[in-house]
């Protein structure tokens, strides 16, 4: 399967940001440092390309700081489009975002030409939090499901300086399925969006591709290069079947209860207790959109063929009923 999620209040929110973009000066883009390609929306840059962006990495302490270099290098490569990283840990966030903003939009200052800037991203990716560091309170709320925020809100950063929060928002169809399971894996998506022990085997089968030592340390798995290895070429089913034992998920008489074995490893990772991780690099989602991409030209060249078979088909009955 592949995993989808754009509940009602997702398509009022596209036309909220479609009304709002008009009015704003830089497009902020919250993306989550673990899954920087997967959790941009290629929907909000559809409607707000056209505008200076800024691309922020949050939770770059959970994220693999080597492989977010890379990330805000590929962002930073971008026209008209600058990328920072945040994390919970920085004491000024919000002078880090006004001097970016400020950057791409040198022109808007003062009262006459106050700055007003779109925030937005998918949800869960801890835009609400950011905004109550921001501004001293409580003033978004937060939790760890996705789809908290239901309304846009205007924050005054600054004198000149206006945010507008919108809630967090996917897109109506996610043709890359590495992007759904890594969106299902953080958070992202709504728990009855997709299959929790699917979700785990297919995170089991990135983590251990390039990070097998990290899994080996959390779930007592070796601690040797070659029991490293051997890790990294289990079947995913396998490994999480390992993990369930030694995490004690087991159902009387000892099987395997597949369902808690796999809440063990999706609420590791998202918790960051497993290390300093990012599933994805600039290079491998590129090749995974392109893939993405010629699957779904393939699928719209099979429908219209078999529209054309269909209207064929239709005209031959017409012509053999006037012979009639």
């Amino acid at each position: 399967m592949t995993v989808q999620w754009f509940p009602g209040h997702m398509h009022a929110t596209r036309k909220a940001i479609l009304e709002r973009v008009k009015d704003i000066d830089v497009v902020i883009e919250m993306l989550d440092a673990r899954l920087p390609g997967s959790s941009a929306n290629p929907m909000l840059a559809q409607i707000t390309g056209h505008k200076p962006g800024l691309k922020v990495l949050n939770k770059q302490d959970l994220a693999d700081p080597e492989r977010t270099a890379a990330w805000l290098a590929h962002y930073n490569s971008l026209e008209n489009t600058r990328a920072i990283g945040l994390d919970a840990g920085m004491a000024a966030p919000v002078r880090a975002l006004v001097a970016a903003c400020r950057e791409l939009a040198p022109h808007r200052k003062g009262m006459v030409k106050p700055m007003r800037v779109l925030i937005g991203g998918i949800p869960n990716v801890g835009k609400s939090t950011l905004i109550n560091t921001m501004v001293g309170k409580r003033s978004a709320k937060t939790g760890d499901e996705a789809g908290i925020t239901k309304v846009e809100q205007r924050i005054a950063l600054d004198d000149d300086f206006y945010l507008y929060d919108t809630p967090g928002v996917l897109w109506p169809k996610i043709t890359v399925p590495e992007s759904g399971y890594h969106l299902a894996a953080s958070g992202a998506v709504g728990r009855n969006a997709y299959d929790e022990e699917e979700v785990a085997l297919e995170l089991l089968k990135s983590l251990k591709r390039g990070y097998a030592p990290l899994l080996a340390a959390r779930y007592k798995l070796g601690s040797t290069p070659a029991e490293h290895e051997a890790l990294a070429r289990m079947p995913e089913d396998a490994l999480l079947a390992a993990i369930g034992k030694k995490r004690g998920a087991l159902l009387p008489g000892g099987k395997l209860n597949a369902q808690k074995a796999a809440e063990v490893v999706l609420n590791d990772f998202r918790s960051g207790v497993l290390g300093r991780i990012t599933l994805e690099t600039p290079e491998e989602f590129q090749r995974w959109w392109q893939a993405g991409l010629a699957a779904e030209a393939a699928k719209a060249e099979e429908r219209e063929r078999r529209r054309a078979d269909q209207a064929l088909q239709r005209s031959g009955m017409r012509v053999q009923r006037t012979q009639d």
